[in-house]
Formats: structure tokens, sequence, C-alpha cells
């Protein structure tokens, strides 16, 4: 099977690359949806909430004193690093990522468009400065000890499934500028992804050869536009990925199953061919 996808590679050799969740699993960050597409657990912080109400507030960042470290800690697995070679051999013109976990870059990765923005960065919504979340991390870890001892099970994009606890009691941390409300760097759901990352991202994505999404389900619509896209200027789309994606009926190429397994032999096999 990987083979097929060494074919298609070979025969494509601009490609815009789009990734999702399964590209992180293997270095320790959790994903959203099941084999169906369905969600594993609660959906995420919607961006109203987290914005009119100052008890979600509380709740995402508490949960995120558990959940933060292991995306701060984590390192590119091996499908990280066979994108990046696959970059380092002219095979991709642009990468695009639905992760906000900065494991692309970490890898090496040169050209990378960060379509929901990096979790590693904390804006303040009233100024729009920019703050690193480790920093906000340690002062709101210093600010409420009482949660020190919590352990939970970590959720995506540095969350924690943390329940059953007074988050009332958790003090937040506003903005060391301004004093206005901070919030990960992020497009949370129910936002809008930034204009000018779209249209960027489309341009590129006018001028490549194919389409490869890589550990996505395509079940939200940022990353789905693509493959719309692709599919009406007749660009050929190919998907490595685990159970089910919305855009199925459009793929040229799928490779059902555990990514590495296919993309590490895959990319590893170009060195054959003329």
């Amino acid at each position: 099977m990987s083979q097929q996808l060494t074919d298609f590679i070979h025969s494509h050799p601009r490609l815009f690359i789009l990734t999702g969740a399964g590209c992180s699993t293997a270095s320790g960050i959790p994903d959203y949806r099941d084999h169906n597409g369905e969600w594993k657990r609660q959906p995420p912080v919607q961006h109203r909430d987290f914005m009119t109400r100052h008890s979600t507030r509380q709740r995402f960042w508490a949960r995120s004193l558990i959940g933060w470290p292991l995306t701060a800690n984590a390192r590119p697995n091996d499908v990280h690093k066979s994108l990046q070679r696959l970059e380092e051999k002219g095979y991709c013109r642009q990468l695009v990522t639905q992760n906000v976990d900065r494991l692309h870059q970490r890898a090496g990765q040169q050209r990378v468009i960060d379509l929901h923005g990096r979790s590693d960065q904390v804006i303040c919504m009233s100024c729009h400065s920019l703050h690193q979340r480790d920093t906000i991390h340690q002062q709101m870890a210093s600010e409420n000890p009482a949660f020190a001892h919590y352990t939970a099970t970590a959720a995506p994009d540095g969350d924690a499934d943390l329940e059953g606890i007074d988050f009332s009691r958790f003090r937040v941390t506003d903005c060391p500028a301004c004093g206005g409300l901070l919030k990960p760097n992020v497009v949370f759901f129910g936002d809008n992804v930034p204009k000018e990352r779209v249209f960027s991202a489309l341009d590129s994505l006018r001028q490549a050869d194919a389409l490869l999404v890589v550990g996505s389900s395509l079940m939200v619509y940022s990353g789905f536009r693509f493959c719309k896209q692709a599919a009406k200027l007749n660009i050929p789309i190919a998907a490595i990925t685990r159970g089910k994606t919305r855009a199925d009926e459009l793929l040229s190429l799928k490779l059902d199953g555990d990514i590495d397994q296919f993309l590490v032999p895959g990319v590893s096999a170009l060195n054959t061919l003329v």
C-alpha cells in the first residue's frame, strides 16, 4: 500500500499537504474524533463561551494547568519527520496544519501555515499583545497552588479531562500589559480562521499538483474547504488517515490505517526513484 503513496507523490511533485490531529497522536497528544468522525469526549470550549463567561475561562485555564505541559513537552514523531523529508526533497509546496502544537516546525518544516493558530502563545483580546504560554502557565500555577495536586487524563491541545472540581476558586491571570482578557492564540470552535491565512493557503493550493491529507477526518469545514476547492480545480486528492473522512467521495487515493505505516516507507521509497 505504501507503494501507492510513493507513486502518487512521485507523479505529483508539487504537493499541498493538509495535516490534522492524527499526525501528533504518536507524540502523546490525543486526537478529537474516533474512526467514524464522532467526538471521543465532550467537544472543546466554544469561542463565545470563553469570551463571555468568566466561569468558562476558569474551567479552561484550570484544566490547562494539567494538560498544557503534555503539549509543551511533546516531540515530533516519525510522521512529522517524514513530512519534513518530503519538503527537503522538494515535494512539498506548502503544508497547512489544523494542529496548534507546532510539531511540524520542531521537526524542521519551513513552509507551514498554522491554520488554527499556535498554542504556545497567548494573546490579549484587548491590546493584542502576545505572551509566551509557558510564562502565563507558570504565573497561573503560582497563583493557584491548591490546584497543583490534581491529576487527569490529557485531552487535545493542552486540555485535560478534569471534572467534578469547584473551578470558582481558580484565579485567572489577566494581561500583564493592560489587564485585558487572555486567550490562547488559537482559533476556538465557533470562531473564524483569519481570512489572510485561508487566502494564502488557497493560493498555494491552486499552484499544487495534488492535495495530500494526513491524519485528518476533515469533519471541520476549515480543513474540508481545501478538498472542496481541489475537487473544483480537478486537483487529485489522497488521504492517509484512520477511519472515515468527510471527503471520502472526493478522494483519488485513500490509505486507511496507521499513518506512519504508510508514510514512512512511502517517503523512504522515493529515494529509489529517478
